[in-house]
């Protein structure tokens, strides 16, 4: 009786019927996860106040702007900026142009790259690690030591002033080819082999075996091209000239500078700053959560 009632009260019963106690975390685990949390909020406010004075002196007159540059309150609310913006610029040729590029872009990537980082992966052929250490060459060179030879190039493939122009040269990217090699490599080969048996050949198992299984891999890939495309500009600057295909980069770029407006006119700019980060935004909260996901990539064997 002594034995077993000494077990029960050791096990957690006890013979009054009392609750357990609960554990009390540490005073200084407590205070240390207070300053981390508002550190976290100074950084997040930090990063979005920026934002937030954009989307307020959108919608201010020229005047507020330039008396309250940042204020989160318009002292008079007016959607002028937005209405000039559409009706008495080429807003809309611009946006048009970026949508365009930035659709073939992102399709062309997510093929080109896929393709390219499964032939990396899986496919031996001479010369594979040539290949790839000249794509990770690539991926160390600044973009704007690029910018005279891309232009020679296309202006000699006669390429230049031209959609082929702007949107050829981006069809590939270095990284997205990275990126999917190394998820492809994740993948194991057992699961390729049963539709090899099958008769399949390399391009029918890429295509419908391995490709389905990279989704997180392809998800990746598809926001970082419409980001990379959608943002691009100093690639535009050396492919083109004409008016009718500027980009929101560069019209942007040039609102910036003063070159399609007098005096400061903030509102304007910050209008058309505000409407070029939408689609961007909307594609990422949209994915952020299927980023690399390896785990619905996973296979059992």
């Amino acid at each position: 009786m002594t034995t077993s009632t000494l077990a029960d009260r050791t096990i957690g019963g006890t013979d009054g019927g009392s609750r357990p106690t609960r554990r009390r975390r540490p005073t200084g685990t407590i205070a240390a996860q207070s300053v981390l949390y508002a550190i976290l909020v100074v950084l997040a406010v930090v990063y979005i106040f920026p934002f937030l004075v954009q989307v307020a002196t959108s919608f201010k007159t020229d005047a507020d702007a330039a008396a309250n540059p940042v204020s989160l309150i318009p002292g008079t609310w007016s959607a002028a900026a937005y209405e000039r913006l559409f009706a008495g610029s080429d807003f809309p040729v611009w946006f048009a142009n970026s949508a365009l590029v930035t659709v073939f872009v992102t399709l062309g990537r997510v093929f080109f790259d896929s393709l390219a980082g499964y032939a990396l992966a899986r496919l031996q052929f001479r010369g594979r690690n040539v290949v790839f250490a000249a794509l990770v060459a690539v991926m160390s060179v600044p973009l704007v030591v690029l910018l005279i030879p891309k232009f020679l190039v296309i202006n000699q493939l006669g390429m230049y002033d031209s959609y082929a122009g702007m949107i050829l040269p981006l069809l590939v990217d270095a990284a997205g080819v990275f990126i999917m090699k190394n998820f492809f490599e994740s993948i194991p080969t057992s699961v390729e082999e049963q539709a090899r048996i099958d008769g399949a050949g390399t391009f029918r198992v890429f295509w419908s075996v391995v490709l389905p299984m990279a989704r997180p891999a392809l998800i990746t890939i598809i926001i970082l091209s419409f980001q990379g495309s959608w943002n691009e500009l100093s690639h535009f600057i050396v492919a083109t000239q004409s008016p009718e295909l500027t980009t929101l980069t560069k019209g942007v770029a040039s609102l910036a500078s003063g070159q399609l407006s007098q005096g400061t006119q903030y509102p304007l700019k910050l209008a058309a700053a505000a409407i070029m980060t939408i689609p961007v935004a909307v594609m990422f909260f949209i994915f952020q959560r299927r980023i690399m996901n390896a785990s619905e990539g996973a296979v059992k064997e």
